[in-house]
């Protein structure tokens, strides 16, 4: 197998539902070798559910690939499109302990962790509280959820887009327009009436899908073409998480990047992405020195060829024939 093409799928050997406490049940499944080197993959969002495909850039034969999904989205039980689903025990340290349990549960003592866009900050929160159980991590499209970055996908870039910020803005009441359109869009995926609830995911994906419209080389629309259950249960957790600054100190992450030294990683960034700039990956990179930046030019959010390709060597480097962690 070329080492820039993906792996064929490995099949799922076993999986589960997880009780993790509070009524939550955490789906989860391992691919590939059981008696390889454990990968966890991590789904970004939040509230997107696991990645079909992500597995592809690890070696079946080498890996044993760990996916679930976070509280609230994908198989997970309850789900957060069902508005009588408690948000409160959906927080980040919920599934911070959510990942150690389920570490404990398949009796894995280290893994490397694999994720981009909000699993980055996902991967770094755990990386920082438990860097004894990680030996590696692989990011791409490095976000660190500061509210400069949420400040800016929601609002700053509207000076790129402002016609479709426009809709945007206008998706929530008068009286909300010129306040935290966050909130306001939290409070309309809390509406016991599903139409509003429908018209506000929708609202919502139609702008995060203008950000990545530029894209070519990605797949651009993807958030308005997530199934209806799915796309109000991504709305509503992520509004739920940007709305609190997914409960971490502003900043909280690059101060404790020093908690990362000794384990190495790989940073991979499109010039291009608009909805998390390269700023972050670049500030990460500069705190953590184990840490290789590697910037794709042709590349935004949601990936290119190279992209693609830069991911499949950045975990080839944490083969076990590669290296001994």
């Amino acid at each position: 197998m070329s080492g820039d093409r993906p792996f064929p799928e490995p099949q799922i050997y076993e999986h589960g539902l997880l009780d993790v406490g509070d009524g939550n049940l955490v789906y989860w499944e391992t691919r590939g070798n059981s008696n390889g080197r454990p990968a966890l993959v991590v789904h970004g969002g939040p509230g997107s559910g696991r990645p079909h495909g992500a597995h592809k850039g690890f070696d079946p034969e080498a890996f044993q690939v760990v996916l679930f999904d976070q509280r609230g989205c994908g198989d997970s039980k309850p789900h957060a499109s069902d508005p009588t689903t408690n948000m409160a025990h959906n927080t980040t340290e919920h599934l911070l302990a959510d990942m150690e349990t389920l570490r404990e549960y398949l009796g894995i003592d280290r893994w490397l962790l694999y994720g981009g866009s909000w699993a980055s900050t996902l991967i770094l929160a755990y990386a920082q509280r438990h860097p004894d159980r990680v030996m590696g991590i692989v990011l791409v499209g490095v976000t660190m959820t500061r509210p400069l970055e949420i400040d800016w996908l929601y609002s700053g870039a509207r000076l790129l887009f402002p016609a479709e910020w426009g809709r945007f803005r206008a998706g929530v009441p008068d009286r909300d327009r010129d306040g935290n359109l966050i909130a306001a869009y939290r409070q309309l995926m809390e509406n016991p009436n599903i139409a509003v609830r429908e018209q506000a995911a929708h609202d919502w994906c139609a702008w995060e899908d203008a950000v990545i419209s530029h894209e070519s080389l990605g797949s651009p629309g993807q958030y308005g073409a997530k199934p209806d259950a799915a796309k109000l249960a991504f709305v509503r957790i992520c509004t739920h998480y940007f709305a609190h600054h997914a409960w971490l100190e502003d900043g909280q992450l690059l101060r404790d990047a020093h908690r990362l030294r000794g384990i190495p990683g790989v940073l991979i960034h499109g010039r291009l992405d608009l909805s998390c700039p390269l700023i972050t990956a670049w500030e990460l990179a500069q705190a953590w020195p184990d840490a290789d930046l590697r910037i794709i030019e042709d590349s935004g959010h949601i990936g290119s060829p190279a992209m693609g390709a830069a991911v499949i060597d950045a975990i080839a480097k944490f083969h076990p024939s590669r290296c001994h962690l």
